[in-house]
């Protein structure tokens, strides 16, 4: 009997709002995207989240449990697609299960993504692939960001520059020039330090349509801190995280005597910033950016994302076939299909890793 081409892939940023789910068909070679589900994080489990990441007492049981806590997340979010897709879990191949990224060290040689794999195969009874970075830093690579050679897939065009920008909790970048060797990397935050001053001030999970950031103006003094980052003038390959970017990290750059919507709007310039230094330097002949992730919904951004680049044809995934909230995980759905493969998954121009490699720990059903 023909291998199955349905595959599931399960992606939880670190915006840390939830998992995103989707059901592909890749039988014709590209993507065809049958159910997609979201299931949010509750409040106890997202703060719980956001606390490990800063190192504190009994980390191994704590990590442990919220794996399993996250893990019941993953199972339920795979029910939903199953159901609404009316699909039986036989029926599906594998799928690719991205985790919860607590840490991301490869300065230091590892990545920490928190989910049980074991337990969601027998949740299931399908097939998993996780563990997706840690082979590539093995590698000598980054294991970041681990989405170019998926963007490659789907958005690379012979007949146009593309670039793609995946804001999400961070920012990061993927060149599609033609002809030329994919590159990319994390250029800087993305919606991260937004959210947490959103949460911090209005008790708000994320400024919505970036509405709070718009009221506010501009402070140069703290634009020019928040680019004085040392990460920023590194070359590529890199990668970060929440380890840098951080309620800890913007504190001391901070004064009393600044209105917290100005904050925003300072924020919300400094995710522009990054990026279109980015593409500028890196990504120069851009025709097109496709912007995905949360941040492509926050019309605030997507507004000075397009006069900052200008002439640069600013637009959503959306337009080029792949919802913007979905782009994610039908990368790991497609990073799972490579694994069981037995097909490369990482782009070394991109991650600094020696060569390809099979990225992925596969636990068979």
């Amino acid at each position: 009997m023909a291998q199955s081409e349905l595959y599931i892939g399960l992606m939880s940023g670190t915006s840390l709002d939830g998992v995103d789910a989707v059901l592909a068909d890749f039988s014709s070679g590209q993507p065809a995207l049958i159910a997609a589900s979201h299931i949010p994080y509750d409040a106890h489990l997202r703060s719980s989240l956001l606390e490990i990441h800063t190192p504190g007492h009994d980390e191994l049981d704590r990590a442990a449990l919220l794996a399993l806590r996250a893990g019941a997340c993953y199972a339920d979010a795979v029910a939903e697609l199953l159901d609404a897709a009316s699909v039986s879990s036989e029926d599906i191949a594998a799928i690719g299960c991205h985790g919860q990224t607590v840490r991301h060290r490869p300065d230091l040689g590892f990545t920490i993504q928190l989910a049980n794999p074991a337990h969601l195969v027998e949740d299931t009874g399908i097939a998993v692939v996780a563990d997706f970075r840690s082979r590539d830093i093995a590698a000598g690579g980054q294991g970041a960001p681990l989405v170019p050679a998926f963007h490659r897939a789907v958005f690379g065009r012979e007949d146009r520059h593309r670039t793609v920008a995946n804001i999400g909790g961070i920012a990061n970048l993927t060149n599609l020039a033609p002809e030329q060797p994919v590159t990319g990397f994390d250029c800087g935050p993305g919606n991260m330090l937004m959210d947490g001053w959103a949460s911090q001030t209005l008790g708000e999970r994320y400024d919505r349509e970036g509405a709070w950031a718009r009221g506010g103006q501009l402070i140069p003094e703290l634009l020019r801190r928040l680019l004085d980052e040392p990460y920023l003038r590194l070359p590529p390959p890199k990668s970060t995280g929440r380890d840098l970017f951080n309620a800890a990290w913007l504190a001391p750059r901070l004064s009393a005597s600044y209105v917290a919507m100005d904050v925003q709007r300072t924020l919300l310039e400094f995710t522009i910033e990054t990026l279109a230094r980015a593409v500028e330097t890196y990504c120069a002949g851009t025709q097109e950016l496709l912007v995905a992730g949360g941040g492509a919904r926050n019309l605030a951004l997507l507004e000075r994302i397009s006069e900052r680049l200008h002439p640069v044809n600013v637009m959503t995934s959306d337009k080029a076939g792949i919802a913007a909230e979905h782009v994610e995980a039908l990368a790991f759905a497609w990073l799972a299909r490579q694994a069981l493969h037995g097909q490369s998954g990482n782009v070394p121009e991109v991650t600094g890793a020696r060569g390809p490699r099979i990225l992925g720990a596969i636990y068979p059903a």
